[in-house]
């Protein structure tokens, strides 16, 4: 987080996080001076040239407007079965008309920013996703609008001119958009902004969600990085509640035959009857069912280190007790006991049982107290092995 901010994380948190924005000169941030470690100009233009790059990757916008897709993707040639291949030289008459290009989802695609966000989510413990702006000098791609999300813009090259305005909806929902308020937006953008700043490289702002802004490339072309975070909202925890009031008879029950739902005065008293219900079961909710669904919410939105699947392989059939394995880097799991006495190992996708005998084996390992296949304590080498192997081949450790 700390290229992302130029104060302390305490104080990050205590005075910013998800309340007001803040600016990050380069000069004041530590680490590397400048953000093209994670995506420069060049590597934009790998992208949209060699990598065969599809939609949802790429959108394209001008005037505030998005393009469709078909004016700039086609069929990706000889033996690629595909029709939504970005095509190059589609994108460079967009883009020299004065489009802006967005690079999507590029915490699954692109190495630097795969492990960034990685790091970044484990420190933030929230889902990330990254994308890239790319806009031509003098152009704007979007029109003021808030995100329902915060973000980190990382200035990576160019300038860019921010107005950033107090929000219309304070702490929006994903479910509203600013869309929904088009014309508030455009009154509240009208008149003085909180911030407004111009972005050299290296500089970094982060926007709290439903912060208004608007961006403005300068004399040059700009590439920023926006990095949204997918922060849980007490809402997703009401949500998850009512998910499991289902349970409740008393709120499954219909209402009475021919009831008027449009009469206030017959509603009323089924509303209460419901509301007490509800109030009955709220109080009796159970925080390990919540937590249990939360977690089926929010881990596969993380997802883990990329492994590489012929190595990984490869240490399966190599492995003795001297390998050396470690936990694979962001991996989301939580080690619990089963009904009958075994052990399971909960990852963001599935469930892995062991036999009990294996369970001071998989904490010391899960925890990081050992890395070495044959110090695995309460098994012989035999069971280490086979516990080794099965942990490599679910993908759960990697060589170390």
């Amino acid at each position: 987080m700390q290229r992302c901010v130029a104060v302390d994380p305490a104080t990050f948190v205590a005075t910013h996080w998800g309340r007001t924005p803040l600016l990050s000169r380069a000069a004041d941030l530590p680490g590397p001076t400048g953000f093209t470690d994670l995506l420069s100009p060049a590597d934009a233009d790998e992208l949209l040239s060699r990598r065969g790059l599809r939609t949802p990757f790429l959108r394209v916008a001008r005037d505030g407007q998005l393009i469709p897709a078909a004016r700039y993707t086609g069929g990706g040639g000889a033996g690629a079965e595909i029709g939504d291949q970005v095509l190059d030289e589609r994108i460079l008459q967009l883009y020299a008309d004065g489009a802006t290009l967005v690079l999507q989802g590029l915490h699954r695609t692109w190495p630097a920013l795969i492990d960034f966000t990685r790091d970044l989510g484990a420190a933030l413990v929230q889902p990330l996703q990254v994308n890239a702006y790319l806009t031509p000098a003098g152009s704007q791609g979007f029109a003021t609008h808030y995100d329902t999300h915060d973000v980190f813009v990382l200035q990576v090259d160019g300038r860019k001119h921010w107005r950033i305005h107090p929000p219309v909806l304070v702490d929006p929902l994903e479910r509203q958009p600013w869309g929904g308020r088009a014309d508030e937006v455009s009154a509240t953008a009208e008149g003085a902004a909180a911030l407004d700043v111009v972005l050299e490289p290296g500089d970094a702002l982060y926007l709290p969600r439903g912060w208004l802004h608007s961006a403005q490339a300068q004399e040059s072309s700009s590439l920023h990085l926006t990095v949204g975070i997918r922060a849980l909202t007490r809402y997703a925890l009401v949500e998850e509640l009512l998910a499991l009031a289902a349970e409740d008879p008393r709120l499954r029950a219909g209402l009475p035959f021919a009831t008027d739902v449009a009469d206030p005065d017959a509603l009323e008293p089924e509303l209460a009857e419901t509301v007490e219900a509800l109030r009955d079961w709220l109080s009796r909710a159970d925080p390990q069912a919540v937590a249990a669904r939360l977690r089926q919410r929010v881990w596969p939105a993380a997802r883990p280190a990329p492994i590489r699947p012929l190595a990984q392989a490869a240490a399966v059939a190599d492995l003795t007790t001297d390998t050396r394995l470690t936990v694979r880097p962001g991996l989301r799991r939580q080690l619990t006991h089963s009904a009958d006495g075994r052990v399971t190992l909960l990852l963001s996708d599935r469930s892995l049982t062991f036999p009990a005998l294996c369970e001071p084996a998989l904490r010391a390992f899960l925890d990081g107290a050992l890395t070495r296949v044959g110090d695995l304590p309460g098994l012989d080498d035999a069971d280490r092995l086979v516990l080794a192997r099965r942990l490599l081949r679910e993908a759960v450790a990697v060589p170390a």
